[in-house]
């Protein structure tokens, strides 16, 4: 790591269930791995979680290994600071930057709401700790097309385009990454990777837990802003975009922006809006709210690529089944040649893209004995099995070291986030009804129907 500088994280949103869930678990393997430079991290909020000592203990509380935390946490101090007032913080951030060197860089994580983005930005700006500084937001990036711009417009002002790292972390997942290496890197699939050859793609993300002491998140946001702007359509892209000239940052973004300039604008007659039973009843929900815990979408791409074939995601809260599937249905062949009814379904390559990633090819075989039957198998591939020793880095490990490493790659730049909002524009002015589902289902009948006879992949398993 010598060809890192020395770097201070700063984690806004430190006493949040981001931060403890994922954030300081995987700085504490990177370091513990040996990946991180000389570094320490301030985490910041509105309020004092207490001491130092006291904090460090929250944000480490799953961590088995205490000793090797201990020696970890005494890198970790908390410093209260508000988009109104950040002096103290920045005064912190000097002071720790001294102490590590003069080559020292800031690395400042915003974990917070999509409606503060916009005054932190500016006060970093204005007490001066965005100077060699690389800035991290989560998602989502705005509520909306005009906010998005202004939310860009905002951060250009403080910050260059290649020091800010828009983060979705379904991308850090290997298996998501994997989808590029299976189509670009194998000749059996890219000239087959096309309408005539594909006859519908499901993109199928089922969350069995319920919004989990989220409710202020969810009220403010809904399903649709959080997943489907973000996760969903980064997956879509990755999976359709055309080759590009090499895996870089600036190639991908681009080929990206291409393929969400051809994503046909939401339509309210290919969109379904659900809410589970008893989502009203959480702590912090609103008795009449109407915002959506689910939703499913059929998406189409109007290029020569992708024409006629159509694009189903879903997601929702408290579903039957949690999952990361998806799905590439193949055209059906002539079966008129065989001489006893083809019962098993159609040919369809599976990437579960769960932490058990795996790639699955059904395909339609002959039956063993006497007679021409047909019927189904299936083609397994467990990366885990296939590559064993190999550690892989959880998702916001990765992301995390490649912000360090200023790689821009797997991280969406400004134009793709405000088409992604122009496509969205219609159904978030004029939102579907938000339909009922109960806990533990598959969701609305009215999206069980969305993909026609074949029905969601997912809900077979």
């Amino acid at each position: 790591m010598t060809t890192i500088p020395p770097h201070v994280f700063v984690i806004f949103g430190a006493t949040g269930d981001l931060a403890k869930r994922k954030l300081f678990p995987g700085l504490f393997r990177l370091h513990r791995a040996g990946l991180l430079p000389e570094f320490a991290i301030i985490g910041s909020g509105r309020h004092s979680p207490g001491t130092d000592e006291e904090f460090r203990d929250k944000v480490g509380a799953a961590v088995e290994d205490r000793e090797a935390w201990a020696e970890f946490a005494q890198r970790i101090t908390f410093q209260t600071s508000s988009a109104e007032d950040g002096a103290d913080l920045a005064a912190a951030v000097r002071a720790k930057r001294d102490e590590l060197g003069e080559d020292s860089r800031s690395l400042l994580y915003l974990s917070v709401p999509p409606n503060t983005m916009k005054p932190m930005v500016g006060m970093l700006g204005e007490t001066g700790m965005a100077e060699g500084a690389r800035l991290v937001l989560e998602k989502p990036f705005g509520s909306d097309l005009a906010t998005a711009k202004e939310l860009n417009s905002a951060l250009h002002g403080v910050f260059a385009e290649e020091d800010l790292f828009r983060i979705d972390h379904f991308l850090g997942k290997e298996a998501v990454q994997n989808i590029l290496v299976f189509r670009f890197a194998n000749g059996l699939f890219e000239p087959i990777w096309r309408q005539g050859h594909i006859a519908y793609v499901q993109i199928d993300v089922p969350e069995k837990i319920g919004i989990e002491g989220r409710a202020g998140f969810m009220e403010s946001t809904g399903t649709f802003r959080d997943m489907v702007t973000t996760h969903l359509c980064q997956i879509l892209g990755f999976l359709t975009l055309e080759p590009p000239t090499e895996i870089s940052a600036e190639a991908l973004r681009a080929e990206r922006l291409k393929l969400y300039r051809s994503l046909r604008p939401f339509e309210p007659q290919d969109v379904v809006f659900g809410q589970y039973e008893g989502y009203r009843d959480e702590e912090g929900v609103d008795d009449k709210s109407q915002v959506e815990t689910f939703v499913a979408v059929r998406a189409w791409i109007d290029n020569w690529r992708w024409q006629g074939v159509p694009f189903y995601l879903r997601t929702g809260k408290a579903m039957a089944a949690g999952k990361r599937t998806v799905t590439v249905g193949f055209s059906e062949p002539p079966l008129a040649m065989f001489p006893s009814e083809v019962a098993a379904g159609p040919s369809e390559l599976v990437f579960e893209l769960s932490e058990q990633a795996s790639l699955s090819l059904r395909i339609r075989a002959k039956r063993p004995g006497p007679e021409l039957r047909i019927g189904a198998a299936h083609m397994d591939l467990d990366f885990e099995e296939a590559f064993d020793g190999e550690q892989p880095l959880e998702a916001y490990e990765r992301l995390l070291l490649d912000v360090l490493r200023g790689d821009q790659t797997l991280f969406s730049g400004s134009a793709e986030i405000e088409r992604l909002w122009q496509v969205c524009e219609t159904i978030l002015r004029d939102p579907p009804e938000v339909r009922p589902y109960a806990r533990g289902s598959w969701g609305p009948e009215a999206a069980l129907e969305l993909p026609g006879e074949r029905g969601w992949r997912a809900q077979e398993a």
